[in-house]
């Protein structure tokens, strides 16, 4: 076939080129409004002054996991006149789902590691959802949620293979590279400061020294050049922090192994990692920590447009696109749960850390693509399909199987999710370009190594995260001023208004998000 179809700044972004988008397809955008976001741009002209005045004990601004956790501590806290305004039509953020011909898949994150020691607000809610339990002094997660076996699989040198990483034969130069690396991940866990979540770990001076350089400068210094570690490893940081090994920093490179699994070289003693997930990813989690808002007190399709910060009160102007009507919120405390470009757009007057944080601050576009089959794909050499299935050297992460985590006993119709995360100079390309554009160049990439898949393609759904993650580039860990944003008040006049969102950490994941919440609401219901 044909070379593949290229976009502006991407070149070629497959090895087979399926022609023009098939006449049986259908599909389009969800998900994210990208144009209810954007009347963000049109401050101070289209801001309103007037509408109904409606009070708040404490108001959430921001539906996402960091403000869904901060509502639900509150809540816990005994603080009932709770409110949340969300922009979208459902709240979760990241983690939304989706549904295609009946089969429920996700529009973002799709799966949550073991929490370990450092996450107790985590494993807590946890055990309340029924997913663990303490048995013999030690937590036993239900199966039913965790990642069916097989979990991954690499496509690399024309067949599938077991697991992520690279084969390496045994005496190789790159199992010497591969038993080098695992080695400095041990040595990096010994060291107190690589935990998840990152709050209230300790930041020392070896810390800081990686944060200042890349993971890619690190690498080389210790004589890591071996290809594939290093697209190993340049996967690993793309799926976490939506950026490669010349991107983020060293300290995130090893804080990605260091803080969770490990990594472990072929032929060490080791199982995979398992991980909860559910076919429509972690929207699973995040609608059963909106449940307890109810719709009384869980306001999606809301905009806050303006935050003006009093002694004694906030005010919030916001626009509900329901009613395409003005509102005005009133109330003591204030949460933005926000990014943090977007925070420094609403407050009238910012607290001296914002800019510096948001300057220092670079998010990572991304894409997700969920196509429906009719029909199961038809199965190449190597390993068995799996639920999580990553092409060698592709641009994109590669895809998750929606329906892997069923429990059906022949395969069938199903729904592919597949991710890219892109540069991040292609963000104006992703916001502006139609549907189809972005669909036939992932149908592409995934037709080199499936060429069945467009005959069986019924669908494509996208959704566009113009801003889906922090990149922990160098310097952002360490940055003061985000240690400064993530106390309550925050430097803010009056000290009534807190920030609470996982940029503070300087990249983005869901324990991240969910214990900033967690502990920003248990101190704001303290008060």
């Amino acid at each position: 076939m044909a070379s593949a179809m290229a976009l502006p700044g991407l070149g070629a972004v497959g090895g087979c080129d399926s022609g023009a988008p098939h006449e049986g397809w259908k599909g389009g955008w969800v998900g994210a409004s990208a144009e209810r976001g954007h009347r963000l741009r049109q401050l101070p002209a289209t801001a309103p002054v007037d509408g109904p005045l409606r009070r708040a004990h404490v108001l959430v601004l921001g539906g996402g996991i960091a403000g869904l956790a901060t509502a639900r501590a509150l809540l816990q806290q005994g603080v009932t006149d709770v409110h949340l305004l969300e922009l979208e039509d459902e709240a979760g953020g990241n983690s939304r789902g989706h549904a295609m011909g009946g089969m429920a898949c996700p529009l973002g994150a799709h799966y949550l590691p073991l929490p370990g020691p450092a996450a107790p607000e985590l494993r807590q809610w946890l055990e309340e959802l029924g997913l663990a339990r303490q048995q013999a002094g030690r937590t036993v997660y239900d199966e039913r949620h965790l990642c069916h076996s097989p979990q991954e699989r690499l496509f690399i040198d024309g067949a599938w293979v077991e697991g992520l990483l690279p084969p390496a034969e045994a005496g190789s130069a790159t199992l010497a590279q591969y038993r080098q690396f695992a080695q400095a991940v041990r040595q990096a866990q010994r060291e107190p400061g690589f935990a998840m979540p990152t709050l209230g770990s300790p930041w020392t001076a070896g810390h800081a020294t990686l944060d200042a350089q890349t993971f890619a400068a690190w690498l080389a210094a210790q004589g890591l050049r071996d290809e594939r570690l290093r697209s190993y490893l340049d996967y690993c940081c793309r799926d976490d922090y939506g950026a490669g090994i010349g991107s983020v920093s060293a300290w995130a490179g090893l804080h990605y192994f260091a803080s969770r699994h490990g990594f472990h070289a072929p032929g060490d003693d080791h199982e995979p990692e398992p991980v909860l997930t559910w076919p429509e990813g972690n929207a699973w989690l995040a609608r059963r920590l909106a449940r307890p808002l109810g719709a009384d007190r869980l306001h999606t399709g809301c905009l806050a447009l303006q935050v003006q910060a009093g002694r004694h009160e906030v005010t919030v102007q916001a626009w509900n696109a329901r009613t395409d009507r003005p509102e005005r919120w009133v109330a003591p405390q204030v949460v933005m749960a926000m990014p943090l470009f977007i925070a420094k757009r609403l407050l009238a007057t910012a607290p001296p850390a914002l800019a510096p944080a948001v300057a220092t601050l670079r998010h990572a576009p991304w894409l997700v693509a969920n196509l429906q089959l009719r029909a199961p794909l038809l199965q190449r050499i190597g390993a068995a399909p799996a639920w999580d299935n990553v092409l060698h050297g592709s641009r994109m992460l590669g895809y998750v199987d929606a329906m892997h985590q069923t429990l059906r006993p022949e395969p069938g119709p199903t729904v592919l999710t597949a991710y890219w995360a892109l540069p991040e100079a292609e963000r104006g390309a992703l916001l502006s370009r139609p549907w189809q554009a972005w669909a036939q160049p992932v149908v592409d990439e995934l037709a080199a190594v499936h060429p069945d898949l467009p005959a069986k393609l019924l669908r494509v759904d996208l959704t566009r995260h113009g801003h889906a993650m922090a990149v922990p580039a160098p310097g952002v860990r360490g940055h003061p001023a985000l240690q400064a944003l993530g106390q309550p008040g925050a430097g803010v006049p009056g000290g009534r208004v807190h920030f609470v969102h996982a940029d503070l950490s300087g990249y983005s994941v869901f324990e991240e998000a969910f214990t900033r919440g967690t502990r920003m609401g248990r101190a704001l219901g303290g008060a």
